[in-house]
């Protein structure tokens, strides 16, 4: 029988899918996330392996793995995966690209909205110490309405995150290497501008990237320095995008005003510095998090693995 490994728990609706068809399925059903040693133990007779992007699937377990047929990794970015080597071995690996554009964009959004207004600094103080009463010099914050906002990377995201704060006034400018046409940063409504002068202008920036060799540290020491001492910066895409040492300077020096993180540098691990901080957001990397994007999630990977087991080739191939 067809066997289908899933490193992780999905929602039923993926192993719904694919014992409905006959397969055999199984999954890890520990505390915390798969380790290594445990995938290991797990992919030796398999034919499909389903894993979330917090899962490594390295050279070693590509070759533990001799019938494996398709990697659908459960997730946009992929990164955990070696895909170079996968193709090598004539092994597809997929994403599921798209359908959590709006849930990351909302938390986006969210995220600054949270800064901005100090939300998270209000509920706790609200926990703690309570206020005061009402006091028109008290607690104040910002409007983000008529802000400028500068999104790196303008993908599917990067793209929903710029029309949703064009709803709420804000100046939106972008950042890719690969510029919009005229035609299109009209119909959009955003401004092309060059990294060093994106960072310098705007008064937001978002991170809506995927993680390269390129992107790695690409906001460090010197791109804090140069930003607004009253801009905030929001990291969506991946952790290792900022140099979170030079964040945690940046903000503790007063470089800049505050930051708002769902993805880290070692995560799942979190440099202690940020949570002592009252001007940084932390979120456990809830970017799609909602049960409309993993379902759809869901649907992606397992019907990639009825494509792939019925002779047909997967959809979201990311190393062909």
């Amino acid at each position: 029988m067809t066997k289908v490994y899933l490193s992780a728990q999905l929602p039923e609706v993926a192993t719904q899918q694919l014992q409905k068809a006959g397969l055999d399925v199984s999954a890890y059903e520990g505390e915390g996330l798969i380790s290594h040693d445990e995938l290991l133990k797990n992919v030796s007779d398999i034919d499909f392996l389903i894993t979330p992007l917090s899962t490594k699937v390295d050279k070693e377990i590509i070759d533990a793995a001799p019938k494996l047929k398709l990697i659908a990794n459960f997730g946009a970015g992929f990164n955990n995966i070696d895909t170079a080597y996968a193709k090598e071995k004539g092994i597809p690996v997929t994403n599921t690209p798209a359908v959590s554009t709006n849930a990351v964009a909302e938390v986006t959004i969210g995220l600054m909205l949270a800064l901005s207004h100090r939300m998270v600094e209000g509920d706790q103080k609200m926990r703690n110490e309570g206020f005061p009463g009402w006091a028109p010099l008290y607690f104040l914050g910002h409007e983000i309405a008529g802000k400028t906002l500068g999104i790196f990377g303008l993908g599917n995201i990067g793209s929903d995150v710029a029309r949703k704060a064009n709803a709420l006034g804000m100046n939106v400018q972008y950042y890719k290497p690969n510029r919009l046409s005229d035609p299109e940063e009209r119909s959009m409504k955003v401004t092309y501008k060059p990294l060093d002068e994106l960072i310098k202008t705007s008064d937001f920036i978002t991170i809506n990237a995927p993680q390269t060799p390129e992107t790695t540290h690409k906001f460090d020491a010197a791109a804090f320095k140069a930003m607004k001492k009253t801009a905030y910066i929001v990291n969506v895409g991946r952790g290792p995008i900022i140099d979170e040492a030079a964040l945690l300077e940046a903000l503790k020096s007063g470089e800049i005003a505050g930051a708002a993180l769902d993805v880290y540098e070692k995560e799942p691990k979190v440099d202690d510095g940020f949570k002592s901080l009252k001007n940084v957001v932390l979120t456990p990397h809830v970017g799609n998090a909602t049960v409309e994007a993993r379902d759809a999630m869901a649907n992606i990977v397992a019907g990639n693995v009825l494509l792939v087991n019925s002779g047909k080739d997967a959809k979201f191939i990311v190393n062909k």
